[in-house]
């Protein structure tokens, strides 16, 4: 186990997360703190490492509190593409489910692409969703959540030893 230091946690967009089980999982071999927000209650399993947080009801709630916290060297786990960019802005590295990194380059077209979907959603243009979640949408994940912590784990150790005071 190799634990990356104090300031790196998981927030995890936790309502409808299909990949909570794999976060742990990975977050337990890496020694990482995984803090899972959702709107209400939910269940998870009993280990000094794993938060649970109960955002409240209000809209958004649960988005404004990990948007509040995540910053550099973080890891945020979302769908929500607004909530995405917010973390990425505030220097959080962003992965949805399905494996996809939220990056700054990549985040204006996201954000573009959602309202337009939306807004043709709203008009009777498209009316279906997006696809289900597939087995190689799990694999791209756990590949991407280990990239990411490696990532983090590699910068951390090529920056300069804060001074001794």
């Amino acid at each position: 186990m190799t634990a990356l230091s104090n300031s790196t946690r998981i927030y995890v967009d936790a309502d409808a997360c299909p990949v909570k089980d794999e976060i742990y999982r990975v977050a337990a071999r890496h020694g990482l703190p995984v803090t899972v927000v959702a709107g209400q209650f939910i269940r998870v399993p009993q280990d000094l490492l794993i938060e649970r947080i109960a955002a409240g009801s209000a809209m958004d709630a649960a988005d404004d509190w990990i948007a509040e916290r995540a910053g550099p060297g973080d890891i945020v786990i979302t769908a929500d593409i607004p909530l995405a960019s917010r973390c990425v802005k505030s220097g959080a590295e962003v992965i949805a489910p399905n494996g996809k990194p939220f990056t700054e380059a990549s985040i204006g077209m996201t954000l573009a692409v959602r309202n337009l979907m939306t807004d043709l959603r709203s008009s009777g243009e498209i009316t279906g969703g997006p696809r289900g979640f597939s087995p190689r949408d799990r694999s791209a994940f756990l590949s991407a959540l280990d990239q990411t912590i490696r990532r983090i784990q590699r910068r951390r150790a090529d920056a300069p030893a804060p001074p001794q005071g």
